[in-house]
């Protein structure tokens, strides 16, 4: 069974555009949780610009569901994660500054790095997934960091969904049987959305989990947020 996590970062951002409380954050991830979510993932970035790191303790009390942060593993990031313990920690290859999530790691390069932070997110009874491209030289790099799963960057995919849909979606279906055989659970983000989430699904086994944010708020501006998120459900069990 797939799990939806919904990201919540653009209620934060639009919260933060008036640098006051509407919305509601809080009250959006308890919402969120009723209408369905399994999970709630954020992912706060050094300039705050949508989570601030002060939401993260509020939060971690508030979810009921897998609660996930994700982020680029800064000392400071580190010692946020390892003081509030969620369910999951993502880890993303992001320098400061970056506007989204773009590419996944080069575990080859940074082995030695990943193996030294997923060890102490482990030590703190963290599970951890890597963002990661369908490359099968990255997925053998990746189980040896120790990592327990890995989240496919779906950006690729969405983009040439719109065209060939099964070309598209090829390189994760065999990525995600080695990743398998390789012993490595299965996450997946980035701009997946109601018009290619189901392909996906259907076309990708092992499939734990999405992360969806931007185009599930974007939907939730014309269906409502309850309708959005038990739409985005429906295709991920579908």
């Amino acid at each position: 069974m797939t799990r939806l996590s919904v990201n919540i970062n653009k209620i934060a951002l639009l919260r933060n555009a008036r640098m006051g409380d509407v919305p509601d954050l809080y009250r959006a991830a308890r919402d969120i949780e009723s209408f369905g979510a399994d999970g709630i993932t954020v992912h706060p970035r050094p300039d705050e610009r949508h989570i601030r790191y002060a939401d993260i303790p509020v939060l971690r009390e508030l979810v009921t569901t897998e609660f996930n942060i994700e982020g680029y593993p800064s000392e400071r990031f580190l010692e946020l994660v390892l003081t509030h313990r969620p369910d999951q920690c993502t880890l993303v290859p992001d320098p400061p500054g970056v506007l989204t999530s773009d590419a996944g790691w080069d575990c080859i390069r940074h082995g030695d790095f990943l193996r030294g932070v997923v060890g102490r997110l482990h030590d703190a009874g963290i599970r951890v997934s890597l963002f990661l491209e369908p490359d099968a030289h990255q997925l053998e790099a990746a189980r040896k960091t120790g990592t327990d799963r890995i989240e496919f960057y779906t950006g690729p995919y969405a983009k040439v969904y719109r065209t060939d849909p099964q070309t598209a979606v090829a390189p994760f279906a065999e990525a995600a049987r080695l990743a398998h055989d390789l012993g490595l659970g299965i996450n997946a983000g980035h701009d997946l959305n109601l018009d290619n989430l189901r392909y996906f699904k259907q076309n990708v086994p092992y499939l734990l989990e999405v992360s969806i944010g931007h185009a599930l708020i974007a939907d939730a501006l014309y269906y409502g947020l309850q309708n959005t998120v038990q739409m985005y459900k429906n295709l991920v069990e579908g």
